[in-house]
């Protein structure tokens, strides 16, 4: 318990100093995920550890620090910010809490409907109306008071100041800012030296708390309004609403903008039907939206249901998968790499990022280690983009206790077979083992040859091949195609039905395009672009007889590369001759070069490609692709879940495809 109350001490002091930045300087240091991943936690140790509540935690706070130089509006109705959950199933719990406390209120009601709207992620913002006149409006402040920003307010396009009925009140919704006017800002701010706004968010919060309304006014901001709170309708035609969808037509009724993605469902099942549609569409909206908001439709049922300490009861936040959660680095262990260069591997608490759990993320190499400054037993920042592997992007020392180990590297690794020998590898940051045939690196390149980038045999996985080498089934890649049923049938967890599917996968994968073996032999320097080039350049039978000067003439093979690629013939000789006997080469039909020159850049996850179909189509037009946007980028392809790559093109004014523009390509 003793380490716990510590850790829970900690939690508490940075998230305060990250609110005060966020929320007072506008200036984030960590993402709202990162910042969400260390209040969950904090949370859960809460409900551990009831005796250690406090009122002054961050988890008893609904929002932000007044900062100074505004004047304070003290709220006629508290603002409240609401629960998230990140899960179907954990929507669900929500819906059972809910109606338990119904169940044991004695609240009836007839089949509870809910509505479903998108979670802007921008400032909330409070504004009211005199008959009809709009005299103030403030942000949400720490939930009781606020910041009167009337003025500021009063610059915002789509904010009305006059409505057209004469009616008291006061409405609640988000000041947002579009990426386009985001990545135009932060562009001026570049060219004048100023820092760049993290985000959206950020942005708008940083223009709708600068002192000067006219600096508020050169920025586009805009407005969605989705709550009334109080109402006097004496004096107008207008009629009090039943219902959150009635609230919302209300709303634009008197001329505010109102989201035009809400819906109305009868179910949480459809609710979660409607959060995945918009999760396949995340970043193709003009706004930043971190998720779907979920409320009970009836009002009075609402009201009826009431809040928590700090939450609305009868609504919840269905936030989208965090693209960055926080975890804690429990080891460092060196993983041999095919080619038997050592990187190490965090071995992480299970956290669950972007829609799946993970336990592991690569380091790279000793210089990222020290570069991070990562320690076993740190507290880290993890990221993942699409179906990127995660990373390790930064350390939250302020969670030391002292106990954190540093990683030094050993002189052997057993894995590495030998001795166990290590050597650090000429002019980089990379260790090796210094033999060649260890069992480890054995099973790297063996799974790499039946890869989705290399032959992509299904079911051939690395466990598998790790159980044929111990049983001593294979040693080399033509062995595979010497397996029997019976073989595979030793094997624990095999029957005739699966063991038949292996062999019909292998036996599949005898005809292969030579980038394709290529990539799959783990040639030293040879990777997927690499590979395609040799292979419109040479014949297999060429490549085995060309000299280094004969393929540096080859754009994008340098001397590097050439000698590695005649080196690995030169060796491997007798075992191609081998695998030969088993496999042909097909030829690749030639299309016309329509994408010649042109370099593609995949982000997030395309519903009808997946990345190696995309990538070989794109290829097979003439196109490039890459794994980093730059200035030469000419397009990136954006999915769903599009992550940082999205975001780095705007910079240099990429032109951004979506899957449907993206097809049309590939056809045309």
């Amino acid at each position: 318990m003793e380490k716990d109350q510590r850790r829970l001490v900690q939690l508490r002091e940075l998230l305060r100093h990250h609110n005060y930045l966020y929320h007072v300087l506008d200036a984030p240091e960590i993402s709202d995920e990162a910042y969400d991943a260390l209040m969950r936690e904090l949370i859960a140790l809460e409900e551990q550890y009831p005796q250690l509540s406090s009122a002054e935690s961050p988890t008893q706070r609904v929002g932000e620090v007044v900062r100074e130089g505004f004047t304070k509006v003290e709220h006629k109705v508290p603002q409240w910010s609401f629960d998230n959950v990140f899960t179907a199933e954990e929507l669900r719990k929500w819906e059972e809490k809910v109606l338990r406390y119904m169940e044991r209120e004695s609240i009836t009601a007839n089949d509870v409907t809910y509505t479903v709207e998108h979670k802007i992620d921008g400032l909330k913002i409070i504004l009211e109306y005199r008959d009809g006149i709009f005299v103030q409006g403030a942000t949400r402040g720490d939930g009781v008071v606020g910041e009167d920003i009337t003025e500021n307010l009063r610059t915002i396009k789509s904010i009305p100041l006059v409505l057209p009925e004469p009616v008291d009140i006061l409405v609640g919704g988000e000041a947002w800012l579009a990426h386009a006017e985001l990545e135009r800002i932060n562009t001026k701010r570049q060219r004048e030296g100023k820092p760049m706004f993290a985000n959206p968010r950020n942005a708008a919060a940083g223009s709708l708390r600068q002192l000067d309304a006219s600096i508020t006014a050169k920025r586009k901001l805009d407005t969605f309004i989705y709550d009334v709170y109080q109402l006097d309708t004496k004096r107008t035609s207008v009629t009090v609403p039943k219902t959150q969808g009635e609230e919302l037509k209300l709303l634009q009724q008197l001329h505010f903008k109102v989201n035009p993605y809400w819906k109305t469902v009868s179910s949480i099942d459809d609710a979660v039907v409607e959060y995945n549609a918009w999760l396949k569409k995340k970043g193709t909206q003009a706004y930043e939206m971190d998720g779907i908001i979920i409320a009970i439709d009836d009002i009075s049922l609402q009201e009826a249901v009431g809040y928590t300490a700090k939450a609305p009861r009868y609504a919840v936040a269905f936030k989208f998968p965090a693209e960055q959660v926080t975890t804690v680095v429990e080891d460092i262990v060196l993983q041999v790499g095919r080619t038997g260069v050592l990187t190490p591997v965090a071995h992480l608490r299970p956290v669950l990022i972007a829609g799946s759990v993970v336990s592991r993320a690569t380091l790279h190499n000793q210089d990222e280690i020290e570069r991070l400054d990562v320690r076993i037993g740190d507290t880290v920042i993890l990221q993942k983009a699409g179906d990127v592997i995660p990373d390790i992007v930064r350390v939250l020392q302020q969670m030391r206790s002292g106990d954190e180990k540093k990683y030094i590297f050993p002189k052997k690794v057993a894995a590495c077979g030998g001795d166990g020998s290590i050597e650090r590898v000429a002019g980089q940051a990379a260790w090796r083992c210094v033999a060649k045939d260890s069992f480890d690196q054995r099973v790297r390149i063996l799974s790499h040859f039946a890869s989705r980038k290399a032959l992509h045999i299904e079911g051939l996985g690395e466990s598998i091949v790790e159980s044929l080498l111990k049983a001593g089934l294979v040693d080399s890649f033509d062995d595979f195609y010497t397996l029997e049923k019976g073989d595979i049938l030793e094997l624990e967890g095999f029957a005739e039905a699966r063991a038949q599917q292996l062999l019909d996968a292998i036996n599949d994968k005898r005809e292969v395009p030579l980038s394709r073996l290529l990539v799959g032999l783990s040639i030293d320097q040879v990777g997927e672009e690499t590979a395609r080039d040799l292979a419109d350049a040479f014949s297999l039978h060429e490549l085995r007889e060309a000299s280094v000067d004969e393929l540096t003439t080859i754009e994008g093979v340098g001397p590097v590369v050439a000698k590695a690629v005649v080196t690995w013939f030169a060796e491997n000789d007798q075992m191609l001759d081998r695998l030969l006997k088993y496999i042909t080469i097909k030829k690749t039909a030639k299309t016309a070069n329509t994408l010649s020159g042109k370099i593609f850049v995949l982000t997030g996850t395309l519903e009808k490609y997946s990345r190696e179909e995309a990538s070989d189509r794109i290829r097979s037009l003439g196109g490039k692709v890459s794994s980093s946007v730059s200035a030469h980028t000419d397009y990136i392809v954006a999915g769903a879940r599009a992550g940082s790559k999205l975001h780095e093109g705007r910079r240099y004014n990429t032109t951004v495809l979506n899957e449907a523009d993206f097809d049309k390509m590939m056809k045309s």
